[in-house]
This record gives C-alpha cells, structure tokens and sequence, in this order.
C-alpha cells in the first residue's frame, strides 16, 4: 500500500507497511485486502490523472479555467465539452437570440468547442445560451461551466448571463484561518434567513444575520443552497448550474462580500455541495446536453435515482471527475468558500444508494455493493481541497458508518475531516416520540452522543433542517406542540412549556458537551423558532409565511424564546473556556438509570444531568478529583427560563475519604433539581 499527497511532478508517493485504519481497528483486519484494493485505485487514478505524477491533481482540475466564458485581452472565447453535438450556436441580447455564422462554434479535440469573439461582440449583463444540435434534435442549453445564472421574473426561463464587472470584489481578509477548536457551526440558508416574507439577499445576511452567528459564539457557517438550482423549494439539493451562485439571492460580488466579512469576523464560511445528483432538467441542468443523456450520468436503470428523481454522476468518467474536481477548486479559490459539507454521500457510495440496507456489521461496507469509483472520487475531492487549501474543512453526510470515511487518506481512509453524527438526531427523535420521560435512559443517551469511531471526529447535532420542514417537526416542537402558541409569554407558561423548555436545553447540552469534533445547530432552532419551513408551493398560494426565520421572537424579552437562545450563548461560552474542548477525554463519573442522573467530565469540566421528571436530589455525591468546584452554567437558572432552585453562587467543595484519598480524588455532594443540568469547573489549586 502507498500514501499520498497529491505528489510534485515526478516525485512517486513511499510505500507504507500498514493500513491505519486496520491498525486502529483490528475488526478490520478480514477486510484488509477490500480496503487496500480501494486505496490503490485511487492511486491508480490519481496517476492517470496527474499524467505519472507530471502535474498535480489541483493543475487538473482547472476546467473552469479552460471551459466556460472569458474575457480576454483581445475579447472573449467560449469553450465547452459536448462530443455528442454536430453544431453548436451561441446565443443571446447580442444577436437577436438567432442563429448566426459569425456566433457559431467550431469543434475543436476531445469533443470539446470553441468560439472567440471581438470585446465588441458580448457585454456585462448581457443574456446568453447555447443553441445545440444533435442528430435527430436540438435544443437551447444553459453552458455547463456558466458562473452567472439569472431567471427572467415574468417567463420563469433561466438564461446565462455575462458576468465581466468593471470591478470586481477584493477580499481585504488574507490568509483566513479556520478555527476548529472546536468547530460550531451555524447551518443556513440565505433565502430564508430574513423576518420578511420574501426571498432574502446575501446583503441582508451579511448585515442582519452575521452578527447574530458572531454574537452566539458560533465560529463557523454552513450554507445551503449556493448553487444555483431551478425550484427554491428544493433547498438547493437539485442543482442545475454547478458554477453559478443563486442569482436568487444577489450577485457573485455580493456573496464574496458576505464571505469577505464572515471571515473579518473570525467566521468560516463552508459551503453544502451536492456531487451525488444532478436535477434531471434539460434546458436549466445536465440532463441532456447534447442528445446524450448519459454525458455526465450513469447508463441504464442506474442513471435516474430512485428516491431523489434526479440523475446521477458517471463517476468513472474522467470527464466527470475533471468537471466534479474543477467544481471544488472554483468555489474554493474564486470565492474563498473554507471548504464543503458533502451531501447524499451515503447515496455515493453504494450501489443501492444506501436505501432499503441495515448495515448491522463491518461486513456490509465490504460486500461487493460499493461504487469503488465514487469512492475514488470522494477521496481525490478531499486530496484536492487540502491541496488547494490545507486548512479547508470537509465534512461528509453519511448514514451508513462506512468505516474510514473521515480518517487520513495515508491511513487508509476517504480523507474527509468530519462525518456527521446523524445517529444522535435520530436517537432524540426516538426518544421523544417512543419513551415517557420516566423512561429516558441516561446510559442509553450517553453511549448515542459518544459511540463513534476514535479515529474519525464527527459534527454533532441535536436535529437537523430536514427536522424544521413541513412533514417533521423540530425538537422544541416536539416537546411543545400547539402550546408554544399559546403559553410561551413569560409568565403564562403552562407544564408542557416548562417542561419542554428544560428538555430542550438538556439536550442540547448533552450533545454539545460530548463532541470529539464539532457542533452544528439548524438557523433558529437554537431558540425554538415555532414555524416548520413551507417553501413557497400550489399549496400555500406560493408564499413565503413559512419560508423564513421570525427574529423578532428572539428579541421579544417577553416571550420564552430568548431563554433558550440566551443559553445556547452561555453554552457555546463554556465550550469554548475549555482549551482544545473537542480534544479533551470524555471521562464518565457516574450513571444511574433507575436516578436518571448522569455525570461526566471534560478536562477541568464536570457535566451532571438529572433527567428524572418529578425527583430533585439532595446531596448526591460524585467521585471527583479533590477540590473546589464553582458552577459556570445551570440550565435550572432563571436566566435561561428554569426555576432556580439552587444558590450557584456557592462553591462547592469536595469530602475526604479514604478509600479514595490515595488517587487524589473525594465527594462532590450536590442539590440537583429535576429536569435540569449543572455544569461546574474545577479550581485551580
């Protein structure tokens, strides 16, 4: 087996005697020769792709430099990739919308076509498509590389248009670095991110929204939706135009502007990319380009993806790899994106697309159902972002637990930075809807937030957007229902709003606290925004009521809402107190499931939970190192909506015993009000 960064021109990667990930995870071993087989044909294509180690991967995927629009120092030149097409006609404000000789493309190798036109023959703003032809058809076509994709308000018909500023933004902020210490994310989208019903703008975001996130305490965002895809309601996930940001929200100046000043503020800006599908549209997207249905996308019955009605990427090819790759490198350099959460990678990897399978053991992520060349693809996608940008993030969206997913490419592994837990939402969920409070077990909640693989961190979350839309419901939801109407004035809540009020928290905390990577929270969930998410639809008279986050909430002082994000703040706070939190051991202190308590520590922090709905307890004691303890955040403090019970001024000093004397540690004895949870740091001595 071999190891490698995209290696300098003639320089071949050194061999390796051992698989890391094997070595981290001896239940690995009988697939040692699977793991390694896919290794080597990354390997293997990375040479092919790299011409023997002659350039670098980021040198090949350099599509958009070469594809697409340009303005030269002489005018203009066109390139696209359509080895289908017999001619092919540009299009657009400039000649009429007409066929003209002077406009028509010649193919040049490779399948590929050209067009260099006079700085005469195009303008900034103008509008323009393809015309293609085929044997047997024809068709008007938006460029697959186009960076700029607008829709006419009065038709609804997407055109290119000619995005050539006389100026154009410069980034004041140099040299960003990500901080990852840890990682807490903002997930949001720009559309919906405003008070008004209406279609926000990266402006708005940048001034509205931004310092919301900067205020929190979150150090990063993920942003849904950038590229632009025909229906907004499908929250970006069926993109059309892979190079071009939604017009929807503003232009390409102005989402570098939002970005520029995310990073002024110390915020990474990471970007939600859909490489698994494509839409199946043929005059906006890919999905018939030049009479070849199959130009990008799988042949046959795996072309069309049975669940999403989408299309899916050909991943063998290497023109889809070249076009894929390019994709990543654009965003990041032309942008200055931190990197990309990958959605639907489960849906990469296997044939299946993961539907209808259990996945109960190692052997199921071996068994012959794996799309190896996706899997190649998303291990030279990570190869090439950290090329590009060493410190970028990748995160990978996987429900499957494919071993390796998020470790080193030398040890064996995909090379993403993270994979989402997406077994922790999935276990509140469960709990909520399927136990009664008495029932929720706390080891069961423990071993949930910190079953995961040592080798790989992971993004926790307590719920996620697909929670907030029409269909689901959110976790404040959940717990509230119709009282959150109702009852949510201070001073007029009822027991399902308290109590609903103090699980929320709970929760939250839990997993917030057990990290060994990330957190992420959904825009406004961290207060327990009340409105599902309805995309404007035939079936709300195309509205935007439901299509946007209602702040004035948060900010109304008298309503309940601002507990909660009040606490989302003091817990991020305390997170980010603890050096290197994400690092730090998750060491259990105690369980108790018949108690419902549970109590846990992280580096000078203890965490104790009691999730009992109706049993406070009165000097409950740890084993804890010796000391004294002061309590930095109690989620039964008035401040945060709960019923301040205990005096957290006091500090809490350790009793002696001698069974525990020699290994420095004594009892902690503690008042912990049901339905609550305290957190304390240890003193210096």
């Amino acid at each position: 087996m071999t190891t490698t960064k995209s290696p300098k021109p003639g320089k071949k990667p050194a061999p390796v005697k051992h698989i890391g990930i094997v070595k981290n995870d001896p239940w690995l071993e009988p697939f040692e020769d699977a793991i390694r087989g896919r290794h080597d044909h990354v390997l293997y294509k990375l040479n092919e792709l790299t011409n023997g180690g002659k350039q670098s991967l980021s040198d090949f995927a350099s599509g958009h430099l070469y594809f697409g629009l340009h303005k030269t120092s002489r005018g203009w030149v066109l390139r696209e990739w359509a080895p289908n097409a017999t001619e092919i006609y540009l299009i657009g404000d400039f000649n009429g919308w007409q066929e003209q000789e002077e406009y028509k493309m010649t193919r040049i190798d490779n399948g590929n076509w050209e067009i260099k036109l006079k700085a005469s023959q195009m303008h900034h703003g103008d509008l323009y498509k393809l015309k293609v032809k085929w044997c047997g058809g024809e068709g008007e076509r938006i460029p697959t590389y186009a960076t700029r994709v607008v829709q006419d308000p009065n038709t609804n018909i997407f055109s290119a248009q000619v995005w050539a500023p006389a100026q154009t933004y410069e980034f004041k902020k140099k040299n960003f670095k990500p901080d990852t210490n840890p990682l807490l994310i903002y997930e949001c989208h720009i559309g919906m991110a405003q008070d008004a019903e209406k279609v926000g703008t990266y402006i708005e975001f940048k001034e509205n929204v931004l310092p919301r996130i900067k205020k929190d305490g979150y150090n990063a965002i993920q942003v849904m939706a950038i590229a632009e895809h025909p229906y907004y309601g499908s929250f970006g996930y069926h993109v059309s135009n892979f190079f071009a940001p939604s017009s929807r929200f503003g232009t390409p100046e102005e989402l570098k502007e939002l970005i520029d000043t995310a990073h002024e503020m110390g915020i990474s800006v990471i970007m939600d990319i859909v490489h698994s599908h494509a839409v199946k549209n043929e005059i906006e997207g890919l999905g018939n380009f030049a009479g070849d249905g199959c130009q990008f996308f799988m042949q046959g019955g795996r072309r069309e993806h049975p669940a999403w009605d989408s299309l899916c990427f050909d991943y063998g090819k290497n023109e889809v790899i070249h076009y894929l790759l390019s994709n990543c490198k654009y965003w990041l350099e032309e942008f200055k994106f931190d990197g990309f959460r990958f959605d639907g990678v489960t849906s990469m990897l296997y044939y299946s697309h993961g539907l209808g399978e259990s996945f109960g053991g190692y052997e199921d992520y071996y068994n012959g159902h794996e799309d190896d060349e996706a899997i190649a693809y998303l291990t030279l996608a990570n190869l090439l972002i950290h090329e590009v940008n060493p410190k970028a993030i990748t995160i990978a969206e996987e429900v499957s637990g494919m071993p390796g997913l998020a470790a080193p490419f030398k040890d064996g592994g995909y090379g993403f930075d993270y994979r989402m837990a997406m077994n922790i939402p999935d276990y509140w969920i469960k709990t909520i809807k399927e136990l009664k409070d008495e029932d929720w077990k706390p080891s069961s909640m423990f071993w949930e937030t910190t079953n995961r693989r040592q080798d790989e961190k992971t993004i926790s979350y307590a719920e996620s957007h697909d929670q907030a839309l029409v269909g689901d419901k959110t976790i404040v939801f959940r717990l509230i229902d119709a009282d959150m109407y109702w009852h949510f004035k201070i001073g007029d809540e009822n027991f399902m709003v308290n109590r609903g009020i103090a699980l929320h928290k709970m929760i939250r905390l839990l997993t917030a606290s057990t990290i060994n990577g990330g957190y992420l929270n959904f825009m406004g969930n961290e207060f327990g925004h009340p409105e599902w998410i309805d995309f404007p639809r035939e079936g709300n008279g195309w509205g935007y009521k439901y299509a946007r986050r209602q702040w004035n909430l948060v900010d109304n002082k008298e309503l309940c809402y601002h507990y909660l994000g009040d606490f989302d703040k003091a817990m991020l706070n305390v997170i980010k107190t603890e050096k290197n939190f994400q690092k730090t051991p998750v060491r259990e202190v105690w369980h108790n499931d018949g108690d419902q308590i549970l109590a846990f520590s992280r580096g000078d922090l203890l965490f104790v939970f009691n999730f009992s709905p109706n049993r406070s307890y009165t000097d409950y004691g740890f084993i804890v190192p010796q000391g004294s303890y002061d309590v930095v955040l109690n989620t039964d403090s008035k401040l945060y909506g709960g019923n301040d019970l205990a005096d957290d001024s006091v500090r809490h000093f350790t009793n002696y015993d001698p069974i525990y004397e020699k290994d420095g540690k004594g009892w902690l004895m503690l008042y912990i009000p049901a339905r609550s949870a305290v957190v304390l740091r240890k003193n210096a001595e």
